[in-house]
């Protein structure tokens, strides 16, 4: 019987229906991603749980929606059947409420909050859509995008300010973000595109492993899995912690 191809991530489920929609979300990643703003957020010294609740849905619409209904767009990454305008439709809507909710939180918080939003919009759209030949598609910003900036606005909606703490926040949550690119680069290449692996490892008492498309991908879906975990876990303590705090 032949073998089940293998599915275009780790977290994609089989096609069709509403299946297609929750793979399409990047469920890991988006959490990941929310998880950065949280941290941002829990380093401020003021902290407002209405703030974050904003900004978690800010990020949500314009990465979770939006960043990756474009991403599907451009070239079917996921191989999902959903249909281009259903696509266009949730990238567009998403991404109008993502910065309604910006410019509503810069009325309460600080105007240069503009700042962020006007960026935000405009790396999702040169990001994954590699607009300018790609040259906002790289490595560095990806983490620098979906790493450090999420746990800066974080922190700004809830301060107004950047200080140097903010700075460092972002800078860790944005070399986090750059190990999960290291780590999904190849998996993704051997998830979407290798044909056929093989090889073998001799080791020096002549055992032999050998070596096949789930062999070497195991390592680094299985890290992806536990830093996932160890991201939002971390960061739910540390909202938790601030939680607490004000009450």
């Amino acid at each position: 019987m032949k073998a089940e191809p293998a599915r275009p991530a780790f977290y994609a489920l089989r096609p069709g229906g509403w299946r297609d929609y929750w793979t399409l979300l990047h469920p890991p990643y988006t959490a990941w991603h929310l998880a950065n703003v949280a941290m941002g957020a829990a380093a401020a010294p003021l902290f407002d749980w209405r703030n974050l609740s904003a900004a978690l849905l800010a990020f949500f619409l314009g990465v979770g929606v939006c960043a990756h209904a474009l991403d599907e767009l451009n070239g079917r990454p996921l191989r999902t059947p959903i249909p281009a305008p259903v696509l266009w439709t949730l990238a567009i809507a998403s991404l109008a409420a993502a910065v309604g909710l910006g410019v509503l939180g810069a009325a309460v918080v600080s105007w240069w909050l503009l700042a962020f939003v006007a960026f935000g919009a405009f790396i999702v759209m040169a990001y994954n859509l590699e607009l300018f030949g790609g040259a906002f598609h790289s490595d560095l910003w990806f983490a620098l995008s979906w790493g450090g900036f999420p746990a800066l606005t974080g922190y700004f909606a809830q301060a107004g300010v950047i200080r140097p703490e903010a700075v460092l926040v972002a800078g860790g949550c944005a070399a986090l973000a750059a190990a999960q690119r290291h780590l999904s680069t190849p998996v993704r290449l051997l998830r979407r595109r290798a044909r056929e692996v093989t090889g073998r490892v001799t080791l020096e008492d002549d055992e032999v492993i050998p070596l096949d498309e789930a062999t070497l991908r195991a390592v680094p879906e299985g890290a992806l899995r536990f830093l996932t975990a160890a991201v939002v876990l971390l960061a739910a303590g540390l909202v938790s912690l601030r939680l607490l705090e004000a009450t």
